[in-house]
């Protein structure tokens, strides 16, 4: 039995809530529970995909040139492979761009702020905030304008929205974007082949002594990256390790270039892995890959084919 199933346990910790209402079909693998909806915005097909062509829209950004993209690129599992984010103004952050693949499960959003708890609420501070810099729009700046006017947007926002009379509003803008960052799932990577599907040829037989070792003690690094996420789910500084092999640098700061770096940084007291063991546990790492992530048209911007 692969020890991964162990880790299932801390699903407990995920606090589950009903699906609500809405025409959105999860189609999620095996061992993967329905993720978190408001019911003040439940998943349709049609709030999805506005949220998408908002994701990728510069006009977004104060001087059009970026979108929520440029910080999430889904070439990257949604990270933008710097050490930090840069703003639209050039502002450097102080902190790196997390991804948002299975950002669905996670119950705080940020690195610093603990209260950061739904995806519409985070949505706005890359809008509006000003410390740092991100997207850098202003009160009274034309964007929501824009949505009314564009001809594209204007049956987009009328499906999404069926029942307002008016339904271009911040509020609404917000809504599809979490919409659309909830319907990023990755669940098909060789690991989930090898575990889900029972493929044994799936996963090479180092990081099949990697994932030994990652389960085992004293190293007990499942204890904080557990379940189908490999994620607490809990606290910002346990992102997912899905796809990690992509989202580098890392830790917060970019200070670490390669996963064998952050071993060290993540050293459990006097415990400490061989050359061995670290290069068994990055072929395990590298088994969490989810290819198909990585170019689903689902999760591509929507622009470059008008």
């Amino acid at each position: 039995m692969s020890a991964f199933r162990s880790s299932l346990l801390l699903l407990a910790c995920l606090p589950l809530v009903a699906q609500a209402p809405g025409d959105w079909q999860w189609s999620l693998p095996k061992g993967f529970p329905k993720p978190l909806v408001p019911a003040s915005n439940p998943m349709t097909v049609a709030k999805v995909e506005l949220g998408r062509y908002l994701f990728y829209d510069t006009r977004m950004s104060v001087n059009g040139t970026q979108s929520c993209a440029s910080c999430h690129k889904q070439e990257l599992a949604f990270t933008d492979g710097r050490p930090v984010a840069i703003g639209a103004t050039g502002q450097k952050h102080p902190r790196g761009a997390m991804s948002l693949v299975n950002v669905a499960y996670s119950k705080v959003l940020t690195w610093s702020d603990p209260t950061m708890t739904q995806l519409e609420q985070q949505a706005l501070v890359p809008m509006f905030g000003e410390h740092p810099v991100e997207l850098g729009l202003r009160k009274g700046y034309a964007f929501v304008p824009m949505l009314h006017s564009d001809s594209t947007y204007q049956p987009l926002f009328a499906k999404a929205f069926p029942n307002e009379p008016d339904p271009f509003t911040v509020d609404n803008v917000v809504k599809a974007i979490a919409c659309f960052e909830r319907s990023i799932i990755s669940a098909k990577s060789p690991f989930d082949r090898y575990h889900y599907g029972g493929d044994e040829s799936a996963i090479s037989a180092a990081a099949k002594r990697g994932e030994i070792v990652f389960f085992s003690q004293p190293f007990t690094c499942f204890t904080c990256h557990g379940g189908p996420t490999f994620s607490d789910n809990q606290v910002p500084k346990v992102p997912t390790l899905r796809n990690i092999a992509l989202t580098g640098p890392y830790l917060h700061d970019g200070s670490a270039l390669h996963l064998e770096d952050t071993f060290e940084h993540n050293a459990n007291g006097a415990y400490h892995l061989s050359a061995a063991q670290r290069k068994d546990l990055v072929e395990f790492l590298k088994s969490l890959t989810d290819e198909s992530v990585l170019h689903d048209p689902r999760f591509a911007n929507p622009w470059l084919s008008r």
